[in-house]
């Protein structure tokens, strides 16, 4: 199917649908939306990540003796 994947021709297709579809004008908003949007999820999975690493680690574990 896809044997030689995405070649320069192929996308050169897809951006004169888009600007066909979004139009000349609509497409800076809508560029400037998509990095906004990026900008969002990155910083939302750094914080997640973060989230993570910040719970303290659990206290060791040391075996019961018997009292005498």
């Amino acid at each position: 199917m896809l044997r030689n994947g995405l070649e320069p021709w192929h996308l050169l297709i897809v951006a004169i649908i888009i600007i066909l579809l979004f139009g000349s004008k609509k497409l800076p908003e809508a560029a400037r939306g998509l990095g906004k949007s990026m900008r969002i999820l990155k910083s939302e999975a750094k914080a997640m990540k973060d989230d993570g690493s910040t719970q303290p680690a659990p206290a060791p574990v040391t075996e019961a003796r018997p009292v005498d």
